[in-house]
């Protein structure tokens, strides 16, 4: 019995050791990651803006919805491996730019990501830039994000699938 409490004391100091220390880091973070993906802008720009293909070839997600426009742009709900989220277009310039932010204000993280498509090898390949522009509310989970996690592993994880989509049987791109 007197080891299951001293289990317990150490998990709970764990605990409060990780949420002291993400409550002293910032709730803003900022990751970007680039690939260059072997096909022209145009087909980067189709695959990454067709929301409800993407399960067939993102392996967090289950399914897709598309939700009403918003100011004209459109909207979308995500249900995967990270529960269900919501996001919508925030700007939209084709083939070149495009800027997704997460809509919902109930969870436990927000922010956005900034996709650049930059032609390259005379417009036969395009760099894929993604800057995520995250905010971390819970400081638990802000500790694990920074710690555990990692800022950049699920842009590192969509730019692989990214390329294997847009080039079946091609490896990881990420650099």
């Amino acid at each position: 019995m007197k080891w299951l409490g001293i289990a317990i004391a150490v998990v709970v100091a764990l605990v409060g050791i990780m949420a002291l220390i993400g409550a002293m880091m910032p709730q803003n973070h900022e990751a970007s990651r680039s690939a260059v993906i072997s096909v022209p802008p145009d087909s980067v720009w189709r695959i990454i803006t067709d929301f409800t293909a993407a399960p067939q070839w993102r392996k967090d997600l289950t399914s897709v919805e598309r939700l009403p426009d918003q100011q004209g742009r459109p909207a979308w709900r995500e249900h995967g491996r990270n529960g269900d989220i919501a996001y919508e277009a925030v700007e939209w310039v084709p083939p070149s730019r495009f800027q997704s932010r997460i809509s919902d204000t109930k969870l436990a993280f927000g922010g956005s990501w900034t996709f650049d498509l930059v032609p390259e090898s005379a417009g036969r390949a395009t760099r894929v830039t993604i800057t995520e522009r995250g905010e971390v509310y819970n400081p638990i989970f802000r500790f694990l994000s920074r710690f555990v996690f990692g800022y950049t592993a699920t842009l590192d994880a969509y730019l692989g699938a990214l390329e294997q989509r847009a080039n079946p049987g091609v490896g990881d791109a990420t650099k």
